[in-house]
């Protein structure tokens, strides 16, 4: 909370907090008159903030909300028994300065008594700033803690988006490093369709580049970023590569990380299709299972990744979907008889 706002929240409980506390008097009169009631009421109010404005502007300053040594205890100490004696003189001065100018009825002098000392009134001075002590400090406590909390959520989101940052920028990069390699394989053997690809992959990267910068894209605009990268691949692997597609239409306009699909393609294509010599197939389906949106694709072939391999684009997916979703999403990949299944489960809120 800002200074500003504390100062203003410390005020307005100054008011009402002492407003409440000294008003007791005219719901317990005990025989006084109207008169010292409303005298009694207002002075107490000016004692009461004046005394523990004071009290609280020395404690900010010196003491503060952490008693991590003797001496700050002390100074507490000292400002507390200050502050309650201030304001047992000060009353005091406000009963005498009644007494000059005005006589007391008979009820209310006999009512002081049979039922006052100054005695009973300095214990219940030194009880009232004992009890403001406390709830000053329990809200500030509470104000402190919320505030560290704030700090945390907003430490943890700055650097959540510097780590979603970091990994977008390594989509790119990623793909355009496959591809690129592609490419120059197939320079060597078909010079078109090296145009070819390289027109293909001009569109993709224009394409990864304006939607790569956003936490979530439509369903359907990934599903044309797959369209353009299987386009490219089967250049490449021609009839040794089959792609298949089953998707729900009521899933087309759900929200996903961009080029999550594209990214499980192309792994399934690099290390499955590519690694077989009579090829394979690419199988993509996504529906929706209770609440969560469920992609699967499933590509011919065994779970055997190279050992230079980094696997940045699986471990792309995993950390994005963690920073995004937490433990809400999940991600697996599996061999399954003579397929390999690379699943991914999204929350949709």
């Amino acid at each position: 909370m800002r200074e500003k706002n504390k100062n203003r929240l410390f005020w307005l409980l100054q008011f009402m907090g002492w407003g409440v506390a000294n008003s007791l008097i005219f719901v317990f009169p005990f025989g006084f008159s109207r008169r010292y009631m409303v005298f009694s009421f207002l002075v107490a109010m000016v004692i009461s903030i004046f005394t523990t404005s004071i009290y609280r502007f020395y404690l900010k300053k010196n003491v503060g909300l952490e008693f991590n040594e003797s001496k700050k205890l002390f100074k507490l100490f000292i400002a507390f028994v200050i502050c309650s004696l201030s304001y047992y003189l000060l009353a005091a001065l406000s009963e005498l300065i009644y007494e000059n100018i005005w006589e007391r009825t008979v009820e209310e002098l006999s009512f002081i008594k049979e039922n006052m000392s100054w005695g009973l009134a300095l214990f219940n001075i030194f009880f009232t700033i004992f009890g403001w002590t406390v709830i000053y400090y329990g809200i500030n406590l509470v104000i402190k803690a919320n505030t560290n909390n704030l700090e945390k959520l907003e430490l943890n989101a700055t650097l959540r988006e510097a780590q979603l940052n970091t990994l977008r920028g390594q989509v790119n990069p990623h793909f355009m490093f496959n591809s690129l390699n592609n490419i120059r394989g197939l320079m060597l053997e078909d010079v078109d369709k090296s145009e070819e690809m390289i027109t293909k992959l001009s569109e993709m990267l224009q394409f990864a580049m304006a939607k790569n910068s956003v936490d979530a894209i439509p369903i359907q605009d990934e599903l044309e970023m797959v369209e353009n990268y299987i386009s490219l691949s089967k250049i490449q692997m021609e009839d040794r590569l089959e792609f298949k597609k089953e998707v729900d239409k009521e899933v087309l306009q759900l929200k996903i990380p961009p080029m999550i699909i594209q990214l499980l393609v192309e792994n399934a294509a690099k290390h499955g299709i590519a690694n077989l010599k009579d090829g394979g197939f690419i199988k993509l389906k996504i529906n929706k299972l209770d609440e969560d949106l469920n992609i699967l694709v499933s590509n011919t072939g065994q779970l055997q990744i190279a050992k230079n391999s980094t696997q940045l684009g699986l471990k792309n997916i995993k950390q994005r979907l963690k920073l995004l979703y937490g433990e809400k999403a999940n991600f697996s990949l599996n061999e399954i008889g003579d397929e390999v299944i690379a699943q991914v489960n999204i929350p949709q809120i």
